[in-house]
């Protein structure tokens, strides 16, 4: 039953959380695929920390393409109070945005001003001030932890001294739930109140319980259990009662995720003989897989919230692993959309449909990226110091 987990979560657990200063550090740049598309602009700030944070934040961004002068449009951010950051954005002399932005500090204040400013000079949905929950090693053991997109203002949220994997955000951004070894040493599903920090046991039947996911509303959980026999995918409500079998199969299902308004459960499967994507309603029924013709082995769906048409996730290429989109509009063959050195598992959708967050997983580390899936352009999001993170959740805030 390990192995299986390990086989369709890919499950990579993590290591150690030294300074976390380096959040508000600028990456180096990434050269982006010339595509004709990109939007250029001048970006600055009224103190070095706004500054460094805008251009962090734009030059990770696919759609833009940072000058030093003469831009399509000027982005400028001010500081206003400890939490608020005003945008102004121009275009030829021309204000077409003025605005101030509320955070819980100053440096989530300046996200959310920065998505303001994206939704105006693009028109898509921002996803700088998102939040994430991820893995790491950094007590010893894997914990759940979280930060905001560029791995600033991290915070260890479990100290359970046992094996962690696969964290969730509940919508509101409340809760997240966990697969842990906690106490019994088999793997339970966990729900943590961010607001209290109290855990509590989610779901604890016989055999194996993982994969929990909360709806896009909050109501339901669809989660992973073996106690009737091999893998299946399960419903309940988000309190963890009222546990529904929805899956019926002699093979073994893993890695349920919602589609954006909550009606189908994408999942794997290996049905077929190898791990592949099925869609089956929520209520039940049988499942159709998803041709993406692309690979014998695809795992680890991750359904759209801001393009409800794509669904991004894991697939062998090659010798190794890749990020893969499929459109279930279009239905053309999948797409490899990552072109890392190494593994890329993982993905997990940012808001605005285009962008996504995975890990890029080496012999002895493992970081998270951001990809940009139109042009291919991946920016390293942890630190060089924060060698082993892993299985990134996202909190679109």
């Amino acid at each position: 039953m390990h192995k299986l987990l390990r086989l369709f979560a890919l499950a990579a657990l993590v290591a150690a959380v030294p300074s976390f200063a380096q959040g508000t550090r600028e990456l180096p740049p990434v050269v982006i695929i010339a595509d004709g598309k990109t939007i250029s602009v001048t970006v600055s700030g009224s103190t070095a920390e706004l500054n460094n944070l805008a251009n962090l934040a734009f030059n990770a961004h696919g759609r833009y393409r940072r000058v030093a002068s003469g831009g399509s449009f000027d982005i400028k951010f001010t500081a206003v109070a400890s939490n608020q950051v005003q945008v102004t954005v121009t275009k030829g002399g021309t204000v077409v945005l003025n605005q101030v932005a509320q955070g819980t500090s100053a440096r989530n204040a300046l996200f959310r001003a920065a998505d303001a400013a994206v939704l105006a000079t693009s028109g898509l949905k921002g996803f700088f001030a998102s939040r994430l929950a991820f893995i790491s090693e950094y007590s010893g053991k894997s914990e759940v932890f979280t930060g905001d997109l560029f791995f600033g203002e991290v915070r260890q949220i479990t100290k359970d001294n046992a094996q962690a994997i696969t964290p969730r955000w509940s919508p509101d951004g409340g809760k997240i739930l966990y697969t842990s070894f906690y106490k019994s040493g088999f793997p339970d599903i966990f729900m943590l109140d961010l607001n209290s920090m109290q855990r509590t046991t989610f779901v604890s039947f016989k055999g194996t319980n993982s994969g929990a996911r909360f709806s896009p509303n909050g109501s339901q959980v669809a989660m992973v259990l073996s106690g009737e026999g091999n893998p299946e995918i399960y419903v309940s409500n988000a309190q963890g009662r009222g546990v529904t079998r929805r899956t019926r199969t002699s093979t073994v299902e893993a890695s349920p995720a919602w589609s954006p308004d909550g009606s189908r459960l994408i999942f794997t499967s290996d049905a077929a003989g190898g791990p592949q994507i099925y869609i089956m309603p929520v209520s039940g029924g049988a499942p159709q897989r998803v041709s993406t013709n692309i690979s014998g082995y695809c795992a680890e769906p991750d359904w759209s919230a801001g393009d409800p048409s794509k669904i991004a996730f894991t697939t062998r290429s090659g010798r190794g692993f890749q990020i893969a989109v499929y459109d279930l509009a279009k239905r053309t063959p999948a797409k490899v959309v990552s072109k890392a050195p190494v593994d890329a598992v993982g993905p997990a959708w940012l808001a605005d449909g285009r962008h996504l967050v995975y890990t890029e997983r080496a012999a002895n580390s493992r970081s998270i990226y951001l990809l940009d899936t139109e042009t291919g352009k991946r920016t390293r999001l942890s630190p060089e110091q924060l060698r082993q993170t892993s299985q990134v959740s996202v909190w679109l805030r």
